[in-house]
């Protein structure tokens, strides 16, 4: 799995060029300034020490194996243990509608499930909402030392670290304002972002992945209410900082 997507010249649906000039209008929050950017690269450099991506070694032979045995070796680890949340999760857009599906595992609760949906936004976008959410609810349960996202999309979880100007600043810095909460809370709190490829049909992501694929929703306009709801209200939290 590549971790960065290549770039192209091919048209995507997705994207905000091929939005109506009403659904246009509501993407205005992605706008970023310097400040914003100041922001990522302040926080980004005094967590360093608190995050870690375990990526595929993509030099090893039987690769697929291998990261299928370290996945279950670290299931089995911090399944057991009070003070871990493991968050696994799925993005998927069919007929321009997002879905993206988490589930938490953690020690003495049970297994919590959660699905949201939004019209007209990038895969990126919406994984990198999932993981919002799923860091969010982690943190929530209480008592959590360490969260552990399991994801097909390393490349959306790095785009939380990234210092440079993209279309997803708005997620990025609303995370690790959230991150910067959970990690000030204990110094020996962290997080782990783990790479699970969709091919290798592992069984936690597996399940996500095909509910993520055929989940069938039928879309509501306007659109993207919701969605951009959160975006205006991560703005001004961000404006006020």
């Amino acid at each position: 799995m590549v971790d960065d997507p290549p770039f192209t010249k091919t048209t995507n649906s997705h994207n905000i060029g091929f939005l109506t000039n009403c659904q246009r209008s509501l993407t205005k929050g992605f706008i970023v300034d310097s400040n914003t950017k100041s922001y990522g690269i302040f926080l980004s450099f005094c967590l360093s020490n608190h995050f870690y991506f375990n990526l595929v070694n993509k030099k090893e032979k039987n690769q697929s194996k291998i990261r299928s045995q370290e996945l279950n070796d670290m299931v089995f680890c911090y399944s057991s243990g009070p003070h871990a949340a493991i968050v696994i999760m799925d993005a998927s857009i069919k007929n321009n509608i997002a879905t993206f599906i988490l589930h938490i595992h953690s020690a003495n609760h049970l297994l919590t499930k959660t699905v949201h949906h939004a019209s007209f936004v990038t895969s990126t976008e919406a994984e990198l909402f999932a993981i919002r959410c799923g860091i969010s609810q982690a943190y929530s349960i209480g008592n959590v030392f360490k969260i552990i996202v399991v994801t097909d999309s390393i490349h959306a979880a790095k785009k939380i670290f990234d210092y440079g100007f993209h279309s997803f600043q708005i997620h990025s810095a609303t995370i690790l304002s959230e991150l910067r909460s959970f990690f000030s809370s204990n110094n020996s709190n962290s997080i782990e972002f783990w790479e699970c490829p969709s091919k290798l049909r592992w069984k936690f992501h597996h399940d996500i992945d095909r509910d993520a694929k055929s989940f069938s929703v039928t879309p509501s306009y306007p659109t993207k209410l919701s969605w951009d709801f959160c975006k205006k209200l991560d703005c001004n939290k961000l404006n006020k900082l």
